[in-house]
């Protein structure tokens, strides 16, 4: 066997065959020096290229053509009049339209309504969780319930509850009311009952979020704190709240846009099946006016102008939202 391995026949091992081989080439050294700098540069756009095709795809392109759509006097029930260039009247009929206005009006008011007692409850519900109490992870998974439910098995329950007649809600309010009451048939309790929807959907998942901000809090403020003889409320006033401030100025910004494409609760809650949400249009939004210039009507250019003028109005109020943040600090700092 030695023999065998001291034998000039026996094969080289690979180290000795790679030094015996040489330096590469300076062709190959600067062919491989070039794809190097190659990688470098152009290895981080690779990755991100994906996001860029995809929102280009179905996010640019759907947001320009719609700038387009809403210049014509685009309808499926007059062939070729998406070739009609009406220029800025859409959107010059759109501010003289009373529907519109009280559409907006119904926006700004449901997302008041249902945004601010949703906030308030979600940090109530996260400061409970956030004591150590028994089966805290199964209280903090049921928060996540009515956010993962249907939207339409919600509105369905709502319905009932609300439901003038044999509705639960005014079956707990017969001894304080002669007649039962019509929650579709005025404006405040056509607010209240879909603002309810939108308040028992989403408050859980605010409250997770907060609580995931809570736990970044350190224990030995409250420590402090209770030593100083500061009570719960004095802690969560105190200690909590100003920590949660980022937290809660992102759920403010993020709630406030979501309220301005509610949709799901009244288009559900409208039992007219018109899209008017309601006989006089009591709670119809933007977007359920949109939706019904859009499949109801067939006025796809118009239709087009509502989503554009949304969408402004989301950007102004964003951008209300980002000056009252920046303020907010300066007065901290």
């Amino acid at each position: 066997m030695t023999a065998e391995l001291d034998s000039p026949s026996a094969a080289p091992p690979e180290e000795d065959r790679w030094r015996s081989a040489g330096p590469p080439s300076p062709r190959r050294q600067a062919w491989r020096s070039r794809l190097y700098r190659w990688d470098v540069k152009g290895s981080p756009y690779l990755y991100i290229v994906p996001f860029f095709a995809l929102f280009a795809v179905f996010g640019l392109f759907p947001l320009v053509y719609t700038a387009f759509i809403s210049t014509t006097s685009w309808s499926p029930r007059k062939p070729g009049s998406e070739d009609v260039s009406v220029g800025l009247d859409n959107y010059t009929n759109l501010l003289q339209d009373d529907s519109f206005h009280n559409a907006l009006v119904n926006t700004f008011g449901i997302g008041l309504v249902s945004t601010v007692p949703q906030l308030l409850l979600a940090l109530g519900v996260a400061h409970l969780l956030n004591y150590r109490l028994r089966g805290r992870l199964f209280l903090r998974m049921g928060v996540l319930v009515p956010y993962i439910t249907s939207v339409a098995a919600v509105a369905l329950i709502f319905n009932q509850i609300f439901a003038r007649d044999f509705g639960l809600l005014n079956w707990f309010l017969q001894p304080f009311m002669e007649n039962p009451l019509d929650w579709r048939a005025e404006k405040w309790s056509s607010w209240l009952a879909v603002s309810a929807m939108v308040t028992w959907h989403w408050t859980g998942y605010n409250a997770l979020i907060y609580l995931a901000a809570m736990q970044t809090i350190p224990y030995e403020l409250y420590e402090s704190a209770s030593i100083d003889g500061a009570s719960k409320w004095q802690q969560f006033w105190y200690i909590t709240v100003p920590s949660l401030r980022p937290t809660i100025i992102f759920t403010v910004i993020v709630s406030t846009i979501g309220a301005l494409q509610l949709f799901a609760e009244p288009f559900l809650f409208d039992t007219t099946r018109n899209n008017n949400g309601g006989s006089e249009r009591q709670f119809q939004t933007v977007v359920l006016y949109l939706y019904q210039q859009f499949w109801t009507n067939g006025r796809y250019g118009y239709a087009a102008a509502i989503a554009w003028t949304l969408f402004l109005v989301t950007v102004v109020v964003a951008l209300v939202n980002f000056l009252l943040v920046r303020r907010i600090r300066s007065a901290d700092d």
